[in-house]
């Protein structure tokens, strides 16, 4: 073993071969015998791919390559296609439109609208009546916010009507197995759909209306996730009415939980087309659930209601769906990357259906994220996982302690996995330690925690960052005086607000990261323009508040070297957002690197883009921190350094 210093080792973890055997894994549905999913390929400069699987194995992309089966609604989209019948409908990117593709035909068009000012997300089929019904996003009015609804669209392309409105948002409209019933969710400014919503169900009428909508479950603080009818017309739903995300279904003499547990059954709802669960019969919903941050598979027995825990090895399982005798979803462990799984239910044999990495990496190479909890403000707890540097080549000198990167997961109303996540161990195959933080407003830990971030965004989050990197120095695994911090979106505004109000970490690199709450607040999109309101406080009421956690208002306190990789067409954080911070850097004689990418917008999804960014921040720390690279990279042009 070659002893290098911590930073400089050789890695068979390149960006090349990142980017290259990596593409998203999301959205599996099951259509009788045959199986689907969306590939979002950073080879195809972030195209979404709905691929078939048949009963014979043979795999077939649907939309042809000049189709993009993106949704744009809320943004972020999700909930991009559905299947009936052997036909897949989808939204295309470039138009927003949707399209019905059947077998080698080329695309139809089924929605009318000329422009993209007409989105359409989260589809189902009406069989009964030839239609599909969506959340529908309307952009026609330049003067006011988008306008959400759900609507009917004839399959002939003839006909478009709404069906609900009057409120902010929709989502997740579902029919019962009988056609008579339409069940959907509904929220308003302020909140978000994790915050609290409503569960409606309304009578399907013979001309297709809807009649005697009734609010079933849900209110201002209970947050309700996936409307699912069961194979026998019973409604379900989650609930985290008790402060546990929890399955629950509504009979005639009322509410009535299937397995109430300390453990979550739901996600923040940032998608369309999110599954936690399904079911495999009447009789057995198989469903993921988290504890302390890691998911696992279980099985409810809708009669007994008893729970049973299914071993599959992973640590996050999502997006499930179900037939009888199989369940389908996606899932990862610390040593297997996130992929498109099989399960039979009565053998327990598991098929990789898909892998989102081709590349191979050996166990020698890998470090095993250690699930840690750290003290940190006001005696509480906090969670992240720790992956120390791994390399079967190289070791540290031994009087060294290797440089820490802790990492601040966006939302910030989300949460980061124990998975084999290839953009990880490129750092710590190369000797620097990796901390991903689970900070307070993370999900997978119950509605307390989650709640953690209410008013205190850009504190909390901070907080925990920060001890969390105190916690490890203080055992000896990393070194105190090298410790960086990076983070996208949400995480870029953690980020910054720790370079700037606080003062321990010696670099960083914000991807599309918030620097002014108050710009934000006033350029963004419809489904976060209140989200403020929850972390920080109403605006403009408390103006003060926006300020004074803004590190654009602050950049005196900086004192260290910054990095900024930005999208131009981010419609979430907009450039102007990065190029403020690059220029009071800059002015301050700071050490700073801007990296810009055209066509990209929030979040990266070109192969070129995503291996410059990586590359981008190895070199800069590499400068900053004086270490040497085994590999040649692409410099990135550094101010004042």
């Amino acid at each position: 073993m070659t002893i290098k210093p911590f930073g400089s080792w050789k890695s068979p973890i390149t960006s090349d071969l990142i980017v290259k055997g990596t593409v998203g894994l999301s959205q599996p549905r099951i259509s009788g015998s045959d199986i689907y999913w969306i590939e979002m390929r950073p080879s195809e400069r972030g195209r979404q791919v709905i691929v078939r699987q048949s009963a014979s194995g043979k795999k077939t992309d649907i939309n042809p390559p000049d189709y993009n089966a993106r949704t744009r609604v809320h943004e972020y989209g999700g909930g991009d296609y559905v299947v009936h019948d052997g036909a897949v409908y989808f939204s295309n990117f470039n138009d927003q439109q949707v399209y019905c593709q059947r077998g080698d035909s080329a695309p139809e068009r089924i929605t009318r609208q000329d422009n993209d000012q007409l989105r359409y997300a989260d589809s189902v089929v009406d069989v009964m009546r030839n239609r599909l019904i969506a959340v529908r996003e309307d952009h026609r009015h330049d003067n006011r916010e988008a306008e959400n609804t759900i609507a009917a669209i004839s399959l002939t392309g003839d006909a478009e009507t709404v069906l609900v409105s009057g409120n902010d948002f929709y989502s997740s409209p579902r029919i019962s197995p009988d056609g008579s019933r339409l069940a959907w969710l509904t929220w308003n400014h302020p909140n978000m759909p994790w915050d609290g919503c409503e569960l409606w169900v309304g009578d399907i009428a013979a001309d297709g209306a809807l009649s005697n909508s009734q609010l079933i479950a849900g209110g201002v603080r209970e947050s309700i996730f996936q409307p699912q009818w069961s194979p026998d017309g019973v409604l379900h739903f989650v609930s985290d009415r008790t402060g546990w995300w929890n399955i629950y279904r509504a009979l005639a003499g009322g509410i009535e939980c299937l397995c109430e547990m300390e453990a979550e059954f739901g996600v923040p709802q940032w998608v369309f087309g999110l599954s936690t669960y399904a079911f495999e019969s009447a009789d057995r919903i198989v469903s993921a659930f988290a504890e302390k941050g890691l998911w696992r598979l279980g099985a409810i027995d809708t009669r007994t209601q008893e729970f049973k825990r299914i071993d599959t090895g992973f640590s996050e399982v999502s997006y499930v769906q179900a037939a009888p005798g199989r369940v389908v979803f996606r899932a990862g462990s610390p040593r297997e990357p996130f992929s498109i799984i099989e399960l039979d239910l009565d053998s327990h044999e598991m098929k990789v259906l898909e892998r989102s990495s081709t590349l191979q990496i050996d166990d020698d190479y890998v470090s095993e994220p250690q699930p840690i909890e750290f003290p940190t403000e006001n005696g509480l707890t906090a969670h992240g996982f720790f992956y120390p540097p791994k390399n079967r080549d190289f070791s540290g000198p031994e009087a060294e302690q290797p440089l820490l990167l802790v990492k601040s997961h966006g939302g910030p109303t989300s949460a980061t996995v124990a998975v084999l996540l290839p953009t990880i161990q490129y750092w710590t195959s190369r000797g620097i330690a990796v901390l991903d933080v689970n900070y307070g407003g993370s999900t997978g830990y119950g509605r307390v925690y989650r709640e953690r971030l209410r008013g205190t965004w850009g504190i909390v989050d901070v907080d925990d960052c920060v001890n969390g990197a105190k916690f490890l120095a203080s055992r000896g695994v990393v070194d105190a005086n090298r410790s960086v911090i990076d983070g996208g979106s949400a995480g870029g505004y953690t980020t910054l607000c720790a370079l700037t109000f606080r003062d321990y970490f010696k670099a960083g690199a914000s991807y599309f990261g918030v620097s002014d709450l108050e710009a934000l607040e006033l350029d963004t999109h419809k489904f976060e323009s209140r989200y403020s309101d929850g972390l920080v406080g109403p605006y403009p009421e408390r103006r003060d508040l926006y300020h004074e956690r803004s590190p654009i208002h602050f950049t005196e306190r900086l004192s260290c070297p910054i990095i900024f990789f930005q999208g131009l067409e981010d419609k979430v954080v907009p450039p102007n957002q990065a190029e403020m911070m690059v220029e009071a850097l800059r002015q301050k004689g700071l050490p700073v690197a801007y990296v810009a990418f055209a066509g990209e917008q929030h979040g990266f999804r070109q192969a070129e883009n995503i291996k410059r960014s990586l590359d981008g921040e190895l070199y800069f720390y590499s400068r900053v921190f004086g270490f040497e690279l085994a590999d040649q990279v692409e410099p990135v042009e550094i101010e004042n350094l």
